[in-house]
C-alpha cells in the first residue's frame, strides 16, 4: 500500500472515530508508524483460536458470533484470522471500546436511531389482546418507527454502497459467449433431474410388502442408479433449497427399519457425487478461469474412475454375488475420496475463489492431511493439476517478461492505461510502480515470499522487450508445485538473478546510464563553472526582462553558444540539454508540493497568470531522456534536478549582483576622503551579504551534493538490479533537497527572504552607483583622447579630474543625507535580523530532528563565534523581558526586536537557548510583512 493511501485510510479512521484535526498527533504520526512496522504480504500466521474463544468470552452473544465466524471460515475468507485476533486485542482496550461505544451512540442519536438489540424492542410489545392507552399507543409507534428507520437505513444505504463497490470491483475479462442451446437442454447433466418430490409411477410396491431379500435387492438398484445420479424408485431426490446445498433424498418410509439405517449410510456418498458434479459442470464455464478449468478437469478424471467402479458393482449386481454388506465394504475407499472432493467444491463455491485463490485454499487442503498419506495424495494430485495452467503464466512471466492472462488469475495484474510516454509528462513514478501491480488476492500462499521478485522479474524482462529485444532465460524448466520440496523457488531465484543482470547491463553498459546521470549533474547542480559563468553573462539582459517578452529560441542559441564554447563541449549528451520557462517560481512550486494534502494547500493555488515573473524567475533547465533511461531519469527525478538548479542558479545571481556591487564600489577610490566615509557601512554590509551567499553556496555544492554524489557513485559500483538503481538515485536527490533546505518550509523562507534582502541592497547600491558613474562623464573623452595628440591628452586629464571633482561633490551630498545612512542601516538591521533567525532556526531543527549535516552551515557562518555572542545577548535580553512581562502586560506594552548592532557588549551570565527567539522572530516577521 502506498504512503498516500496509508495516510488516506489513517486520516478516515481518525474522522469516523472523531479525533480532531487540531490535536497535537495527528495522521502523518500514525501513518510513519504503520509504515514502519507493516510488511507488504503476509508473512506469519496467526492463530485464531484463543482470540476466538476470547471475544466469544466478552460477548453478549458468544453463539451468533461463532455462527458467522464458521460461516466466514466456510466462504474462504483470506484475512478473517487476522481480524479475529485484533478484534481480541480490542476486548482487553477498555478506553478504546468507550471510545467506539461512544461513536456509534452519537451517529444512531444523528440519524434518529438505536442501539437496542431487536429482542428487547420486541419484548417491550404487549401481550396479544391486552389493552394499552393512547399513551402507550404513540410511545410504541414512535420506538418501532425509530427501530424500522434504523433497518431501513442500514439496508439501503450500506447494502447499495457494497452492491456498487462489487460491481466496480468486477474483473475485466473478456468472455467468449457460450452457445444458447447449453442453457436450453436442462437434461445435459450427469446430475439429478429433480421434477417433484413423489414418485412419478403410481403402480411401484411399496417395499415393506415385498420380503427382506427382495427389498434389499431392489434397494441396491436404486443405489446404484442414485450413485450415478439418477433417480430410483424408492430413493427420491429432493430439490435443492440453495444453489450450494448438499442434496437431500427420500426413501420409502415401508422399508425395514435395519435396512433403511443402512442405506441411510450410503447417501452422502450419493451427495457428495451430486455436490462434484455440479462443481465440474459449472466450473468449467469461461468465466471461472483456467484454474477452475484444470481443477475440474482433474476432479472429472477421478470420477471416471468412480464410473468404473459403480460398473463393477452393478456387473456383481447382475451377476447375483452382490449384497448390501459388500456393497457397502467395496464403496469404503470411495466415500472418503468424494468426501474430500466436495469438501473442496464446497470451500471454493462458498468463496467464489478464482485463480490463486483456488490454489491457497487447495495448498492448505493439502497441507492439512499431512497424517493421511492416501488422502494428501489425493489432494496433492488435484493442486498439481490446478496450478498447471497459473504455473504456466508464471513462466512465461519470469521467462520472458510476457503476461497471458485472459480470466485476471495471476498475480500481477498490468494497467495499460499508463504508458511508458508518460514518464516524461507525469510528476510521479506511476509507470514503473502503477504499470504492474501485484494483486494481493491472486497470490497464493505457497507464493508470498516470492511475489516481490516474481513481480520484478517479469517487469525487468519487459523492460528489455520494449527495447526490441527478445529475452530468452537459458535455464528455464518446467515448474510443478511440490509440498516438501518447493523447487520452484530456486527456479524463480535464478530467473531474477538473470533479468536483473540483463537488465542492469543494458542500462548502464550500453545505454550509459552513469554518464547521463553524470551529465545532468554537470548542469543542474553547476558542476561545470565555466559553462555556468558564461552562460549568465551571456544572457544577462534576457534574464532581467519579463517572461512574455522572452524569445525561448533565443536562449535556446545562447546556451549552444555556451555549451560549444567552454568545457562542456566534450560532454557526448551535451544536445539532451534544453531550456524551459516554468510558469511559477521556485518558492510558489515547492511550496505547493510540500502542502499537498495539508490546510495550506489551498493558499498556493496561485493562478499563472496572477505572477508577473522575469526571467530569472522563470527559467529553468530541461533535459531530454529515452526510454528506457527514463524509468530512472523520469519526470519526477528531473523536477527534483530542477528544483535544486534553480536554487543553486538564484543563489549564483545574488553571488553576480554582490560581486557586481563590489566592482562598483572601487570607484569610491577617486571620491575625496570625505566621501568614503560615508560608504564605509555598505562596504562592510556588502562584504557580509557576500560572505553569506558565498558560504552558503560552498554548503550547498561541497557539503551536500558532493558528499551525497560520492555515497552515490559507491553504491553505483555495487548495485545488483534497477531497484536499488532507483532506490539510490531517490536518496541521492532527496538527502540533497532536504540538506540544502528544501523540504523544510521554515528555513526555505527564511533564505529567500535573506536572498530578497541582497538583492534589493544590489539594485540600490547599483542604482546609485549608476547615477554618479565617472565612467559615464568621461567615457565621450575617452573615446576621443585615443587619437589625441599630447597637448590634446593633458587637456583630457585636467577634464577627468574636473569631471571627478565635479561627481565627488555630488556624492558628497548625497550620501551625507540622512536618508541614505537611514536605508543602509536598515539593509543592515533587516539583514542581521534574519540571518540571525536562520542560524537559530537551523540549530533548532538539527537539535530537535538529529541532522548533524546543517551544523556545518553553523560552522561555516560563525566560524570566530560572533553571531553565537549575538545570540546569547538576545536571549538575555528575552529572558529579562520575560522576567518583566508581568509588570508590562498591565501597563499593555508589548517588547520588539532589538535595534542594538552588533558592537552590543553580551553580559557574562548569558547563554544562548535555541528555541527562545522562536515566537519573537516569528511576530517580527509578520509584522514586517
Amino acid at each position: 500500500m502506498s504512503e498516500f493511501k496509508l495516510h488516506h485510510h489513517v486520516s478516515e479512521l481518525m474522522n469516523l472515530l472523531g479525533v480532531r484535526s487540531t490535536d497535537t498527533v495527528g495522521a502523518e504520526v500514525y501513518t510513519e508508524m504503520l509504515q514502519k512496522n507493516t510488511t507488504p504480504y503476509i508473512t506469519t500466521q496467526v492463530s485464531a483460536h484463543q482470540a476466538k474463544r476470547k471475544i466469544a468470552e466478552s460477548s453478549t452473544t458468544p453463539i451468533e458470533f461463532l455462527a458467522k465466524y464458521d460461516e466466514l471460515k466456510g466462504k474462504n475468507m483470506r484475512d478473517l484470522d487476522p481480524l479475529v485476533f485484533l478484534l481480541s486485542q480490542l476486548t482487553d482496550e477498555e478506553q478504546t471500546k468507550k471510545i467506539l461505544e461512544k461513536q456509534a451512540k452519537t451517529k444512531a442519536d444523528e440519524a434518529g436511531m438505536t442501539l437496542l438489540q431487536h429482542g428487547k424492542i420486541f419484548s417491550q410489545l404487549p401481550a396479544p389482546g391486552a389493552k394499552i392507552t393512547n399513551q402507550e399507543f404513540t410511545e410504541l409507534k414512535d420506538m418501532l418507527l425509530k427501530e424500522s428507520k434504523s433497518v431501513a437505513g442500514t439496508t439501503s444505504t450500506e447494502i447499495l454502497r457494497k452492491a456498487l463497490r462489487e460491481k466496480q470491483m468486477k474483473r475485466n475479462v473478456n468472455i467468449p459467449p457460450q452457445p444458447e442451446w447449453l442453457f436450453q437442454r436442462p437434461s445435459l447433466t450427469l446430475d439429478f433431474i429433480v421434477g417433484v418430490d413423489e414418485p412419478i409411477d403410481q403402480n411401484i410396491v411399496p417395499l415393506g410388502s415385498l420380503p427382506l431379500p427382495m427389498q434389499e435387492q431392489a434397494i441396491i438398484d436404486d443405489l446404484l442408479k442414485c450413485m450415478e445420479g439418477i433417480e430410483g424408485k424408492y430413493i427420491l431426490a429432493r430439490a435443492l433449497t440453495e444453489r450450494y446445498a448438499p442434496k437431500e433424498f427420500m426413501i420409502d418410509e415401508s422399508l425395514d427399519p435395519s435396512v433403511q439405517e443402512l442405506v441411510r449410510r450410503f447417501l452422502p456418498l450419493c451427495s457428495n457425487y451430486s455436490n462434484v458434479i455440479r462443481f465440474i459442470e459449472e466450473k468449467s464455464a469461461f468465466e471461472y478461469g483456467l484454474v477452475n478449468h484444470a481443477l475440474s478437469a482433474s476432479m472429472r478424471t477421478l470420477i471416471k474412475d468412480y464410473m468404473v467402479l459403480v460398473a463393477q458393482l452393478e456387473q456383481q449386481y447382475r451377476n447375483g454375488n452382490l449384497t448390501l454388506q459388500k456393497f457397502w465394504f467395496y464403496i469404503q475407499p470411495t466415500m472418503r475420496t468424494l468426501d474430500i472432493l466436495a469438501s473442496i467444491a464446497n470451500s471454493i463455491n462458498r468463496g467464489e475463489c478464482i485463480g490463486g485463490a483456488v490454489l491457497s485454499l487447495l495448498h492448505e487442503k493439502t497441507s492439512g492431511l499431512i497424517g493421511d498419506a492416501k488422502c494428501q495424495e489425493l489432494c496433492l494430485f488435484l493442486t498439481q493439476s490446478a496450478c498447471v495452467p497459473y504455473f504456466e503464466i508464471l513462466e512465461k512471466w519470469i521467462y520472458k517478461g510476457i503476461i497471458k492472462d485472459p480470466y485476471s488469475e495471476f498475480l500481477v495484474e498490468e494497467n495499460e492505461t499508463i504508458q511508458k510516454e508518460k514518464l516524461q509528462e507525469d510528476y510521479n513514478d506511476a509507470y514503473w510502480e502503477q504499470h504492474y501491480t501485484i494483486c494481493r488476492e491472486r497470490i497464493p500462499v505457497f507464493l508470498e515470499q516470492v511475489a516481490d521478485k516474481i513481480l520484478n522479474t517479469g517487469k525487468y524482462l519487459n523492460v528489455i522487450r520494449l527495447c526490441g529485444r527478445d529475452p530468452k532465460f537459458p535455464y528455464a524448466v518446467e515448474m510443478v508445485y511440490t509440498l516438501k520440496e518447493r523447487k520452484y523457488y530456486e527456479q524463480i531465484e535464478k530467473a531474477y538473478s538473470y533479468a536483473s543482470k540483463l537488465l542492469l547491463d543494458l542500462l548502464m553498459k550500453e545505454k550509459e546510464l552513469n554518464a547521463r546521470i553524470k551529465s545532468i549533474k554537470h548542469y543542474f547542480l553547476l558542476d561545470k563553472g565555466d559553462f555556468i559563468v558564461q552562460f549568465m553573462d551571456m544572457t544577462e539582459e534576457e534574464m532581467k526582462q519579463d517572461i512574455d517578452n522572452i524569445m525561448p529560441t533565443r536562449l535556446e542559441s545562447l546556451l549552444e553558444l555556451a555549451l560549444r564554447t567552454s568545457t562542456a563541449n566534450v560532454d557526448p549528451f551535451k544536445d539532451d540539454l534544453k531550456v524551459e520557462l516554468l510558469p511559477y517560481d521556485l518558492i510558489t512550486q515547492l511550496f505547493q508540493i510540500l502542502t499537498i494534502d495539508t490546510k495550506q494547500e489551498k493558499d498556493y493555488r496561485v493562478d499563472p497568470t496572477d505572477l508577473h515573473l522575469s526571467g530569472l524567475e522563470a527559467f529553468s533547465f530541461d533535459y531530454v531522456v529515452k526510454w528506457p533511461v527514463s524509468l530512472v531519469l523520469n519526470r519526477k527525478a528531473l523536477t527534483r534536478y530542477q528544483m535544486l538548479f534553480r536554487h543553486l542558479f538564484y543563489c549564483k545571481h545574488v553571488e553576480r549582483q554582490l560581486c557586481s556591487v563590489w566592482i562598483g564600489n572601487k570607484a569610491a577610490k577617486m571620491y575625496s576622503l570625505h566621501s568614503t566615509r560615508w560608504y564605509s557601512a555598505a562596504f562592510a554590509l556588502r562584504q557580509k551579504m557576500l560572505n553569506f551567499v558565498q558560504n552558503f553556496e560552498y554548503y550547498m555544492l561541497f557539503e551536500v551534493i558532493e558528499y551525497n554524489w560520492h555515497v552515490f557513485q559507491s553504491n553505483m559500483d555495487s548495485v545488483s538490479n534497477i531497484d536499488n538503481v532507483l532506490d539510490y538515485h531517490s536518496d541521492f536527490l532527496d538527502n540533497c533537497l532536504k540538506d540544502c533546505m528544501l523540504t523544510n518550509p521554515d528555513l526555505l523562507k527564511t533564505v529567500h527572504k535573506l536572498m530578497m534582502v541582497c538583492v534589493t541592497f544590489s539594485n540600490f547600491i547599483q542604482r546609485l552607483s549608476a547615477s554618479t558613474s565617472v565612467e559615464v562623464e568621461t567615457k565621450p573623452t575617452r573615446e576621443s583622447s585615443l587619437q589625441a595628440t599630447k597637448k590634446d591628452s593633458k587637456d583630457t586629464t585636467s577634464k577627468q579630474k574636473m569631471a571627478t571633482k565635479i561627481v565627488a561633490e555630488n556624492v558628497d551630498l548625497l550620501v551625507a543625507s540622512e536618508n541614505f545612512e537611514r536605508t543602509i542601516a536598515n539593509f543592515d538591521q533587516n539583514f542581521s535580523r534574519l540571518l540571525l533567525e536562520l542560524l537559530e532556526k537551523i540549530m533548532d531543527y538539527s537539535c530537535n530532528s538529529g541532522e548533524p549535516k546543517l551544523h556545518n552551515i553553523l560552522y561555516r557562518l560563525d566560524f570566530n563565534g560572533f553571531y553565537t555572542e549575538r545570540l546569547e545577548a538576545i536571549s538575555a535580553e528575552r529572558a529579562t523581558m520575560d522576567a518583566s512581562s508581568t509588570h508590562s502586560s498591565d501597563t499593555g506594552s508589548t517588547g520588539s526586536w532589538p535595534t542594538s548592532s552588533f558592537t552590543t557588549q553580551r553580559p557574562d551570565s548569558a547563554r544562548y537557548v535555541p528555541g527562545l527567539m522562536k515566537s519573537r522572530s516569528s511576530s517580527s516577521n509578520n509584522s514586517t510583512s
